[in-house]
């Protein structure tokens, strides 16, 4: 049964970083090679010092970061099950090995130039793994903490912008005009409607099924349909969407909304708004495409307020892995998301 649910990354504040998600590894290898030029800098005297002492450094940590990256990346579901604080020392535990055994294998090459004591060796880079990895874990559940705030305030944002009055009376109204001749279709239009605005207010997941996603969809098109009639048409190109896949709720119809209102609403014979939903290997595709005047590309640009949320949530749901695009021309706006294929079967890859 298909179900909603959070997504790792930000599911809760003090969980693990998401070590499949690219963005993480950037941070990781950004952070450990700041703190490595900081380390450098500190134990140098000249400009000299500091270019040896990173090169020291680097021979150790490289081959260290690689294969801890390596490592949490294929442990990732196995740590997704652990409490919070057991996957911290699980974490730091992988990572003191791996930093172990590789001065272990390589002793020979990490050792800087004169007499050392190798326990004292052995001793220092556990210590200074230990604390670039707690340094880390430090930071991500800052981040996260962040990030749920933040999250929070544009589920919020994304809630005030669905409950447009603009639509609720333009809505109600449409019903007005039916209710006598066509009760049964007025009946239905309220239905979609309280359906529409229960799912707005009750919808606390990051992640919900695509197909509960496309069924709200269609019932707000049911209702600019009863509003404008034959002059507002929809080509669903859905073929190709597998039925477990996970989406940002309220990703699509902030961008129906955005084509109707300063789309068709805006042409006189109306327009077909053009929807398509793939999937490409990892990644999910959508598009959202439709006819528009010159004046109607003008409104876009100075309202852009839905638009602006679903950027948000994306980056703050996927990172640097979602990419959003919007393209404009004379008689055209089009919107093109992409964004990791999530499934409701398997854990996030």
């Amino acid at each position: 049964m298909n179900r909603s649910r959070s997504i790792k990354q930000n599911a809760r504040p003090d969980g693990l970083p998401n070590f499949r998600n690219l963005g993480t590894q950037m941070r990781i290898l950004l952070i450990s090679n700041a703190l490595a030029l900081l380390q450098a800098v500190l134990l140098a005297s000249t400009w000299t010092d500091v270019v040896q002492n990173l090169m020291q450094i680097s021979t150790l940590l490289t081959p260290v970061l690689l294969a801890s990256l390596l490592l949490l990346w294929a442990a990732q579901p196995w740590l997704n099950r652990l409490s919070y604080w057991r996957g911290v020392q699980v974490v730091t535990a992988l990572v003191l090995i791996l930093t172990l055994s590789v001065y272990f294998f390589g002793r020979e090459i990490f050792r800087p130039l004169g007499e050392v004591d190798s326990n004292f060796e052995v001793v220092r880079y556990g210590l200074l793994s230990v604390i670039v990895c707690g340094i880390l874990l430090l930071y991500f559940r800052v981040r996260s903490r962040v990030l749920s705030r933040a999250m929070n305030d544009a589920r919020l944002q994304v809630l005030r912008a669905r409950i447009r009055p603009h639509f609720l009376f333009n809505t109600i109204n449409a019903v007005l005009g039916i209710v006598r001749a066509q009760p049964k279709q007025a009946e239905t239009a309220l239905e979609d409607m309280a359906d529409l605005f229960r799912m707005a207010m009750s919808e606390d997941q990051d992640l919900v099924p695509l197909g509960r996603e496309i069924q709200l969809s269609k019932q707000y098109l049911a209702l600019e349909q009863l509003r404008m009639g034959e002059r507002l048409r929809v080509d669903w190109q859905i073929q190709d969407v597998p039925d477990d896949a996970l989406i940002p709720p309220l990703l699509l119809q902030p961008l129906l909304e955005n084509a109707v209102y300063h789309g068709i609403e805006s042409l006189s014979q109306g327009g077909t708004i053009h929807i398509g939903l793939r999937r490409n290997g990892d990644e999910l595709h959508l598009k959202v495409e439709n006819p528009c005047t010159v004046r109607a590309v003008a409104l876009h640009r100075g309202n852009r307020i839905a638009l602006r949320n679903v950027r948000e949530r994306l980056n703050l749901l996927f990172d640097v892995e979602a990419r959003y695009q919007v393209e404009s021309g004379k008689d055209f706006y089009r919107v093109e998301i992409s964004f990791p294929y999530v499934s409701n079967i398997k854990e996030r890859t």
